[in-house]
């Protein structure tokens, strides 16, 4: 079973996480130490800044 890429950067995934406060333990574990619940957070996350930049191109 061959993995996907990743939509989202190295870099905006370790700025989210540095901004949700587990950015140590990505850094040090990898996403196997994050928890599923703040994955879920990193997710909504990413969704907000997406949001928030299509609608500033659209206006």
């Amino acid at each position: 079973m061959s993995r996907r890429r990743s939509t989202m950067s190295d870099n905006l995934k370790q700025q989210i996480a540095q901004e949700l406060g587990f950015s140590d333990t990505l850094k040090q574990e990898g996403f196997s130490g994050v928890s599923s619940k703040d994955c879920g957070n990193m997710v909504k996350k990413a969704i907000e800044i997406a949001e928030r930049n299509m609608s500033g191109r659209m206006s």
